[in-house]
Formats: C-alpha cells, sequence, structure tokens
C-alpha cells in the first residue's frame, strides 16, 4: 500500500510537528484491512491492550479489556467507541500500513491503533504528546481541530481519560476512507463517528522524555559502572564559614556526575537497546520448534525466506570499519564485515534472503538463530 498525493519532504519540511495536514484519498485503491468483527476479537484477548468508551448522559465512561465476547451484543443505544492497542503486532495487514511511513526513522515509530465507533462515538477533544496519522478505514468521522495545548491545558476531571475542559474548534473536516488527517503532538483534536461501523487507523509515533531518558540511562550507568569513583578535594584550603558549600566544592561534584554520564558511546549503545525494546516484552513470541545453526543451514539451504515479526523492534548504529551494532527488542549484536550489509537490510525491510555463505561469516549464524528462537523473525512458509 503506497501514499498517493502526498510528499514526504514538504510534509516534512511544512507539516511535521508544526501543523496539522489533511490528505484526501492517501492512498490508492484503498482497501480496509481490518472487519470490526476481528477487531473484537481482539479486544478479547488477554494479551492485548484495549478500552471502551461510552458515551453515557452523564459523560463519557471507560471500560478496559479484555472484553467477554458478548459484551459487544450487549451495548445500548448511547454512542460507544472501541480502541485497541498495537493492532500492527497481530495483524500483518495492520502492519502493512506502518511501511509507507517509513520516511520517519523505525525507532521513532510505536504502533497502529485501530478504533471502532457507532454514530455519535469519539473519545473527546484530547491532545497526544506524539504525531499521529489519523487514516479513515471505513465508514466516515469528523474531525474537529483546535489549538496547541500543554501540561497546564486545564482538564475535565475523570479518572480515565485526558480530556480538555476548553476546546475551541478551528478546523473541521468530514474523513471518508482513504483520507488521512496529521496532527502534530500538543495539538487538541475530536473525533466523532458519522453513522454506524466508523473505524479509524491511527499511526502514532515516540517522542521520549528526558525524564525517562535520564531515569533509564543513570540506571544503567550505575549498574555498569566498573568504578564508583568518591569526590576527592586534595588541593583544600581554609574557607571562611564551614557551613558554606563552596563553588570549588560544586563544580567539582557536578565534574563527577557530568564525566559519568558523558560517555557518547555509551550513551548511543545504551539507546539502542531502550528505543528497541518490545512495546509489550511480556507477550512470548518465541519460537515452538527450537532452531540449531544446523537447522538454519538447511533451511538457507532450502531458499526459505526470513521474515521480521512485526510486532519486533530492530534498529542499527553504525560503528567504524564499516561494522554496525544490531539491536533487537532490547538486545544488540555486532555485526562485521558482509554481516553488517546484512544487518542493515534486515532493518530496512521486513523480510531478506539468506544463503548458506552468509551463514559462514562471523557471528552470523549464532545470531540468526538466537533472533529465531526468540521469535524476532521466522521463516517463510516458501
Amino acid at each position: 500500500m503506497q501514499l498517493t498525493h502526498f510528499d514526504p519532504d514538504v510534509f516534512l519540511r511544512d507539516y511535521w510537528q508544526k501543523k496539522p495536514m489533511l490528505i484526501r484519498g492517501a492512498f490508492d485503491n484503498w482497501q480496509n484491512p481490518l472487519t470490526p468483527d476481528e477487531l473484537a476479537g481482539l479486544a478479547c484477548e488477554a494479551e492485548v491492550e484495549s478500552r471502551l468508551v461510552v458515551q453515557d448522559a452523564d459523560g463519557p465512561r471507560a471500560e478496559f479489556g479484555p472484553f467477554s465476547d458478548s459484551r459487544f451484543a450487549e451495548m445500548g443505544l448511547a454512542p460507544w467507541t472501541l480502541l485497541v492497542q498495537a493492532v500492527d503486532h497481530f495483524s500483518p495487514e495492520v502492519a502493512a500500513l506502518i511501511a509507507p511511513f517509513r520516511f520517519i526513522p523505525d525507532w521513532r515509530i510505536d504502533d497502529v491503533m485501530v478504533s471502532y465507533a457507532t454514530d455519535g462515538g469519539g473519545v473527546g477533544a484530547h491532545f497526544d504528546q506524539y504525531d499521529v496519522f489519523l487514516i479513515q478505514g471505513l465508514g466516515r468521522r469528523r474531525w474537529q481541530v483546535g489549538g496547541a495545548c500543554n501540561g497546564d491545558s486545564p482538564l475535565v476531571p475523570h479518572d480515565d481519560l485526558r480530556l480538555l475542559a476548553d476546546f475551541e474548534v478551528q478546523e473541521e473536516w468530514l474523513l471518508e476512507p482513504g483520507d488521512m488527517l496529521y496532527v502534530p503532538p500538543g495539538i487538541s483534536h475530536n473525533g466523532i463517528a458519522v453513522g454506524d461501523d466508523c473505524m479509524t487507523y491511527s499511526v502514532g509515533f515516540r517522542a521520549p522524555s528526558a525524564g525517562e531518558m535520564l531515569g533509564d540511562y543513570c540506571d544503567h550507568i550505575i549498574e555498569t559502572m566498573a568504578a564508583d569513583p568518591r569526590y576527592t578535594d586534595p588541593d583544600l584550603t581554609m574557607q571562611g564559614n564551614a557551613g558554606e558549600i563552596s563553588p570549588d566544592a560544586i563544580a567539582r561534584l557536578h565534574d563527577m556526575v557530568i564525566r559519568a554520564l558523558s560517555d557518547r558511546a555509551e550513551f548511543a549503545r545504551w539507546f539502542g537497546r531502550y528505543s528497541s525494546l518490545a512495546k509489550y516484552p511480556e507477550i512470548d513470541w518465541a519460537a515452538e520448534e527450537k532452531f540449531t545453526e544446523n537447522s538454519l543451514i538447511t533451511a538457507a539451504a532450502n531458499g526459505a525466506v526470513l521474515l521480521r515479526n512485526p510486532a519486533a523492534r530492530l534498529a542499527f548504529i553504525e560503528q567504524e570499519g564499516g561494522n554496525v551494532m544490531l539491536f533487537a527488542d532490547g538486545q544488540e549484536f555486532a555485526c562485521t564485515d558482509a554481516f553488517a550489509d546484512f544487518a542493515r537490510l534486515l532493518c530496512a525491510n521486513m523480510q531478506a534472503d539468506i544463503d548458506t555463505e552468509l551463514l559462514n561469516l562471523p557471528g552470523a549464524a549464532p545470531t540468526l538463530v538466537t533472533l529465531l528462537n526468540q521469535g524476532i523473525i521466522a521463516f517463510s512458509d516458501a
């Protein structure tokens, strides 16, 4: 599936993280990749994150999945919306929606959330901390866009939903199947289903906060620190007041902390692991039958093709000498020479051919066996 009537360069220059953009007929020959019944079925699974938002007379009410098979047959007349996170993890057809957006680096992409709504259904006016592409898959939805918001924007008191207390519509569009709306972070918006059987696919992006990264990186530094240097002041001199923490002491203490955090190469390796962590690490994608290097060689000799698990997160960082560090679901693998080229290829595509020659390269067979056994990659049936 390809984007049409869309220029990525113009979009990145004029719209990305700047202002909303409506693209009519964004996809050539659009076909809805998931049925409402399939979405409801996913919401009944324990490993799938889902919620219902019902627009009761007293205001919106949220319920959280997994839901029973009979829950959707029991819905009353009040407008309601079902939202299911990371549907791309469980549906190859939905996962295919990510490919057109890979002009943005993979590590920035989070998941594809899918919603189904009855007439008048919606979550309510809100804003997100991340970029989102809203693709109309089935039926129609009216999107209203307002101004910029931040952490100080007043919210409606609610235990489960972060809804804006004040929302002023600045622009409004009715989206048909195949239309798409881009909304930058912090821009208020509200979607309302017009008619039943309204399905929307939300391609969301990640934007790690400084606090999140600092907390995890500091933990990593402490865990991996070979030695824990102590404060020293061999040139200490008398000071006028013993109660003062002197500027010299503050400078030394500050330098101690900054030095511990200042290794850029170590930061890069940490971020590769951090950014490639699985969205739902508790889900076990491990292969039922364990691979060995011998079975891997046999499969390669028979012309099998490697496929990436849509739920897996892969990335790489260039190293000196043309080598790369491959990251997969929070792990790192050193890849050298021609195997580094294969790692780049695997990160760039959802499938890759392998041959026995590749498996003779240093580190190639053990790395691929590990990825296969963890379900990060798999062989096609062909």
